[in-house]
């Protein structure tokens, strides 16, 4: 009976002969790999906000240089991880990296660094979406400790059942987002140049105010390259993408580097 059970939650078990069926297509890979790295862009601007209003309203307009350098972190990130797709075919990333140049000790702390900021990223993304739940619906602000378990059970399970099924369940999910994000943008560029919606900038680029300090600017900046977690997924799965493994996974890190790129320029303002 356990048996039977456990195969309807996360299926029957997979021949090592038969690991290739669970090869990725590169719009299949970019809803699996990409959406740690896509779901940090609904907090990551969020989060500069968050930081520059503790010193007020006319700290806001330091969310675009902040948003610029974040990203020219991510053309950094983008451009490594892509010489290390070409290079470490056999995925890996920053272990496979830092094993091969310093030493297994070095790799040790990559890897584990790595496995930290999984677990982090899930707890953060998990309260993320808790939020955003809650905010659509107040009446659930009481289960709000149990709504965040039960997405990391969700997902937990989700990922048990294979790369395949869990790329097909993520799919819509990742493309609505997608979608509903472009539409947001656009929607919004266009009320603002037809004048339905006035721009009111609440402090003129480099006005000087009271809580200006170096510590503000880095802790906004800090917060904001939280939207970067997950860039490096992609570089770790190389192997699981369809041959040609490094196009396809170049191909699918270049359509998630452009995707953030657009958000992070666009949604501060």
């Amino acid at each position: 009976m356990f048996r039977n059970f456990k195969r309807f939650l996360i299926g029957k078990p997979l021949k090592t002969l038969d690991e290739g069926g669970q090869s990725l297509s590169k719009t299949k890979a970019l809803a699996l790999l990409s959406s740690d790295a896509l779901s940090s862009v609904a907090y990551g601007t969020e989060s500069i906000t968050m930081a520059l209003l503790a010193a007020g309203a006319v700290a806001l307009w330091l969310q675009i240089p902040i948003a610029l350098l974040v990203l020219v972190l991510l053309g950094a990130i983008v451009l490594s991880y892509r010489q290390i797709i070409h290079a470490y075919p056999s995925g890996g990333g920053a272990y496979a990296v830092a094993s091969e140049n310093w030493g297994p000790k070095a790799g040790l702390i990559a890897g584990g660094s790595l496995l930290v900021d999984y677990m982090l990223t899930v707890a953060v993304s998990a309260s993320a979406a808790a939020d955003a739940i809650i905010a659509a619906v107040p009446a659930l602000l009481p289960f709000t400790v149990a709504l965040s378990i039960l997405i990391v059970v969700v997902l937990t399970g989700m990922n048990l059942r294979g790369l395949r099924e869990s790329a097909n369940f993520l799919m819509f999910p990742v493309y609505f987002f997608v979608v509903v994000l472009t539409a947001m943008i656009v929607y919004g560029i266009f009320q603002a140049i037809t004048g339905q919606i006035p721009y009111h900038a609440v402090a003129k680029v480099g006005t000087s105010f009271s809580g200006l300090s170096l510590i503000l600017f880095m802790r906004a900046f800090s917060s904001g390259s939280s939207s970067l977690t997950g860039v490096e997924a992609i570089s770790n799965a190389v192997p699981n993408f369809k041959v040609p493994k490094e196009r396809h996974a170049a191909s699918t890190l270049a359509m998630m580097a452009f995707i953030l790129a657009i958000s992070l320029l666009v949604l501060p303002f």
